[in-house]
């Protein structure tokens, strides 16, 4: 870890930001990050609540002269993305994070950067131990397990909270506010299939799709960037109609969140043709860099040999599989008519995988139209219903409805204009916010979404701009002297 960023302003938020690097933190295994906001609530008076599903909430008392402001609820999550590249060592469950400065970022080192929302949750906690701030009722609302099943939203109970305004500190990109989200949907797909045993003549060679960039399959999806999983089942797909292929497996993508940046499969070809494929490769990569030479520069596909297998699927399930992947719907299916260059509704064919006799694989649906998630939902299941699978569906959370009205929304836009001389923009995110959630269970909550600018969230390349943090801070404290009162 680069001690120099203790040196970074604003100081308090950077010292909680260093310290939730040290906590290993991936979702699903947040307890040691739990008992650190516990503690730390405990260490500075303040009232703390964990809820039955895991949830923080902790509470600050209004400053003097401020009872009368809307109570306001800092919202973030305490998990992060566990994503490294496939040569780096790193355990997300016992390895803290090796964060530094690189010019004007704060990046890790072969690893997800955990910004996201780290840094949202360094700076509540940070207005919560500054008895120099000037503010109404605060809560911290911390949630658990949100990159992959907003399973701590999902559990919040009603009557817990207090505040009026719900401040989600989730957003990447500062000057910008958020008043809307996409809802989503996880499609879980599963095929049996039989083995059938490989001649002992044939040639095993493993391909390797690597070298991609990954992201968040909802803040990054229109980028253009590449699927390795939709990389490797073209060339898959192409090499079956050149010569006699057995697929022995295959395993591509990590999260369903996350755009696949590398897919691995082992085959076995006659021993003859492996001239052949190294010249397929080498055409599909000069294909592959044409398309994408801009936005993946340093994509590679490779081949080498593998340790002989006894089975490989068996020839029927591997057409309809390397079918069936090959044409399932990804990236963006629809843009917003109401909202120039925000994505309306969108797929990421996250994982595949072969284990044990089966193929499964996982899809996250994105969209902001109810009924477009449910159509998409169905095309999916009609392209792997059509090769024998099994699909179900799982996790749906609601969108976040843009209220233009919002009183918080008004103050906000205010006090930027009148900090840093100019409007902020007003955005929809095509992304899971925890706000869609949240206000079904709390529907009188005023709800907006800020932070500073984070860049390659949920990829290895994930980092967070030094300025924006300290205009992000700047913000928030001059927001929550100005909110709305009661």
């Amino acid at each position: 870890m680069n001690k120099e960023i203790f040196k970074l302003q604003p100081n308090a938020v950077w010292k909680h930001f260093y310290n939730l690097t040290q906590i290993p933190r991936p979702s699903k295994f947040e307890k040691a990050v739990v008992d650190y906001v516990v503690k730390f609530a405990k260490d500075n008076n303040l009232e703390v609540i964990t809820d039955k599903v895991g949830n923080v909430i902790i509470r600050k008392q209004a400053t003097p002269g401020m009872e009368n402001k809307k109570g306001i609820i800092l919202q973030g999550h305490l998990d992060m993305v566990p994503q490294k590249n496939s040569d780096k060592k790193h355990d997300f469950e016992k390895d803290p994070i090796e964060a530094f400065i690189d010019g004007e970022w704060v990046t890790a080192n072969g690893t997800t950067l955990g910004a996201d929302n780290g840094i949202g949750v360094a700076a509540a906690l940070a207005v919560l131990e500054d008895k120099s701030l000037k503010h109404g009722l605060i809560e911290a609302l911390l949630t658990i397990d949100e990159e992959t099943g907003m399973t701590g939203a999902f559990g919040l109970e009603p009557g817990i909270l207090k505040g009026d305004i719900l401040m989600n500190l989730d957003s990447e990109d500062e000057g910008e506010l958020y008043v809307g989200c996409a809802g989503g949907l996880d499609a879980n797909i599963e095929l049996s299939f039989e083995s059938v045993p490989v001649p002992a003549s044939m040639y095993f060679a493993k391909i390797s799709v690597t070298g991609l960039k990954g992201g968040h399959s909802g803040m990054d999806i229109s980028s253009g960037r590449a699927n390795a999983i939709k990389l490797l089942f073209r060339f898959l797909y192409n090499l079956e109609k050149e010569m006699s292929l057995m697929l022995v497996s295959f395993d591509g993508g990590s999260l369903r969140n996350a755009i696949p940046r590398e897919a691995f499969a082992t085959i076995a070809i006659p021993a003859d043709k492996r001239t052949n494929l190294e010249n397929l490769i080498k055409t599909f990569l000069t294909i592959y860099k044409g398309e994408f030479s801009l936005v993946e520069p340093d994509l590679s596909i490779t081949s080498q040999q593998a340790d002989a297998a006894p089975n490989a699927i068996d020839p029927k399930s591997q057409a309809v599989i390397i079918r069936s992947i090959y044409g399932s719907p990804n990236g963006v299916i629809r843009m917003s008519d109401s909202m120039a260059g925000l994505v309306e509704t969108s797929t990421n064919l996250a994982r595949v995988y072969t284990n044990n006799g089966k193929f499964l694989a996982q899809c996250l649906l994105r969209s902001s139209v109810d009924s477009s998630k449910d159509a998409l939902a169905q095309k999916i299941a009609s392209v792997f219903e059509l090769a024998g699978a099994k699909v179900g569906f799982s996790g749906g959370y609601p969108g976040w409805k843009p209220n233009m009205e919002s009183p918080i929304l008004k103050t906000m836009r205010e006090v930027y204009n009148n900090k840093f001389g100019k409007i902020p923009e007003i955005k929809a995110i095509h992304a899971g916010l925890e706000c869609g959630l949240l206000g079904g269970v709390y529907p009188n909550l005023d709800m907006i979404s800020f932070g500073p600018t984070i860049r390659y969230p949920h990829s290895p390349d994930e980092k967070v701009n030094i300025a924006s943090v300290q205009k992000f801070w700047d913000y928030l404290v001059e927001v929550l002297k100005n909110v709305p009162s009661k």
